[in-house]
């Protein structure tokens, strides 16, 4: 039996590399491997699963930047142990191994607009990440990406040789982000209130900066809201400490009825059966899964052509890819030009959804396995 130690924050299935990490954690233990996690938080069904051990590190009252070092010091105790393979996330976890890039440091500085303790915070916890970052691409034999736009990233800001590098894409969940059928569009437009016939545009994603662009919608969503017969509205889903101010702009901006906070969501596969389109203009996306998540779902999705997600957009739907840095203008020019003719932007996509749909996450794992093992 191959022994495996993976290090990461969490291993769950609420966001992107959380969600990634849990799937080869999952396909590991399934395959009869003896599965190691280090982590501060692991989803019930995995910590139970057989032949899953869980170090758990304590992240003191969710303090992000206090963790990372007790996990980086359990990760490496759990890899000197002889024998079997690891892969760690980035800088957080051992030096010296594997390591797979979700998101990398190097390549955006977050724009933080809230309280100066979040931003002293914020610059203390770049300052942590990107030391480690560069620790351990320097020593990794093996640095998996999850697009070109990431492996492109790592070769400009770390010189980090081909031979060193794959690129591996994710995988996709098809039961849960298939194509909706007519009945669940609208039992998931009920069930979210909407019953008046107008059109729901989406935004998925955290609000604790400016990375995700949700600054750019929100101007785009004004300009929109204030021309005669627009008849969509936003939703937005996500949380974060920049939340309650753009809540309170909204107010102020008179767009309390064009646009909607949801919070946090863990019901993404309903919110995108009653989505008509998403927005997602973000200034820094390594790969971008909800925009993945989007298409699979057969929702058109407005990508900056920056995110490592866009490289995997066939021609046909070119002209939802927006050109990097976001503006406003520009997003409220690709959402009018959208609405034109939503049907058929509808039935462009439903193909690539299926490509999508048609590589699994055990995909994903097993070309991740074969890479690591392959150099044991």
């Amino acid at each position: 039996m191959t022994r495996w130690v993976l290090a990461t924050g969490d291993f769950t299935t609420w966001g992107g590399m959380d969600r990634a990490n849990h799937a080869l954690a999952s396909y590991l233990a399934r395959s009869g491997r003896e599965v190691h996690l280090v982590a501060h938080r692991v989803a019930a069904d995995l910590a139970s699963a057989p032949g899953v051990h869980v170090h758990r590190v304590m992240r003191p009252a969710g303090a992000h930047l206090i963790g990372a070092p007790r996990l980086a010091r359990e990760a490496s105790r759990q890899v000197r142990r002889p024998g079997g393979a690891a892969l760690m996330n980035g800088g957080n976890g051992a030096i010296g191994v594997p390591t797979w890039i979700h998101y990398l440091h190097a390549a955006y500085e977050p724009r933080v607009a809230s309280s100066w303790r979040t931003r002293l915070s914020a610059s203390a916890g770049r300052w942590y990440y990107l030391r480690r970052e560069r620790a351990a691409l320097a020593a990794a034999p093996l640095v998996i990406c999850n697009s070109e736009r990431t492996a492109d990233d790592v070769r400009r800001h770390y010189q980090v040789p081909d031979s060193r590098l794959r690129v591996v894409y994710y995988g996709s969940d098809a039961a849960a982000f298939n194509a909706p059928s007519a009945a669940e569009r609208v039992e998931a437009r009920r069930a979210l209130g909407v019953t008046n016939g107008r059109m729901v545009a989406a935004f998925i994603g955290a609000l604790g900066d400016r990375r995700k662009g949700f600054d750019v919608v929100f101007d785009a969503w004004r300009t929109l809201s204030a021309t005669p017969g627009w008849d969509v509205d936003l939703v937005v889903a996500g949380e974060g400490a920049e939340a309650d101010a753009w809540r309170a702009r909204a107010a102020q901006a008179g767009l309390n009825g064009r646009m909607r906070f949801l919070g946090f969501r863990r019901d993404v596969p309903a919110l995108l059966a009653a989505a008509d389109v998403l927005v997602h203009p973000a200034r820094y996306e390594a790969y971008g899964l909800g925009v993945h998540e989007a298409v699979c779902r057969g929702v058109p999705s407005i990508v900056t052509d920056t995110a490592g997600v866009a490289e995997r957009f066939p021609p046909a739907l070119g002209s939802l890819i927006m050109s990097s840095p976001p503006r406003a203008e520009a997003l409220a020019t690709s959402l009018r030009a959208w609405r034109a003719s939503a049907e058929t932007w509808r039935a462009r996509v439903a193909p690539v959804g299926a490509a999508l749909r048609a590589r699994s996450w055990d995909d994903m794992a097993a070309e991740i396995v074969a890479a690591v093992e392959g150099r044991a």
